[in-house]
């Protein structure tokens, strides 16, 4: 009597876990959200360097009360440039910080200066090392941060349009009822 090998059952298998998967990431509530691991978890360590005559951001910052935002963002990011504007109107409203992402001083500064300053506070990241911590995958990401300095919301992408309005606006109000 033949013998037939188990390996020939991998093939099979490996097919019905990838099509599980893709089944699953289809049916998932929002299949463009990136989730976070660090949402729910204390806002990791900021960088202890910032841009000539900008105040320094702090960890202690990020622990205030009150709910405020973590923008990391770059000069040469143009997708930083196109949420600029979002992020001066959300600065009248909040504490929104910054933390500048493998970039120059002076080109970082040019861009505050030409566009303007909407942060209360920046650290800077020239090799990105930060970034990895708190989960950046790459310029602009936002955090939405709660008063004892938890990450409530990630959002990868500009503040734009209809993803700013729909997707990250909603978890900001959401953020900011909590607070009350």
């Amino acid at each position: 009597m033949a013998r037939i090998s188990p390996l020939v059952a991998l093939p099979p298998l490996a097919f019905a876990a990838l099509a599980g998967m893709f089944l699953w990431g289809m049916n998932r509530d929002d299949p463009t959200a990136l989730p976070s691991a660090m949402v729910g978890r204390e806002a990791p360590a900021v960088p202890q360097t910032t841009l000539p005559g900008k105040t320094q951001l702090t960890d202690e910052m990020l622990r205030q009360p009150g709910v405020k935002l973590v923008n990391f963002w770059a000069s040469w990011c143009p997708p930083c440039r196109a949420e600029h504007p979002t992020l001066t109107e959300l600065a009248r409203q909040m504490p929104v910080y910054g933390v500048d992402l493998r970039d120059t001083d002076a080109n970082a500064l040019a861009f505050l200066t030409e566009d303007g300053d909407p942060f209360a506070a920046i650290a800077t990241d020239p090799k990105g090392r930060t970034a990895i911590d708190w989960g950046v995958t790459a310029p602009p990401e936002t955090f939405i941060i709660d008063g004892e300095g938890r990450i409530l919301y990630r959002f990868a992408g500009p503040l734009v349009r209809e993803d700013y309005t729909n997707r990250f606006l909603p978890q900001l109000e959401k953020a900011l009822q909590a607070e009350e």
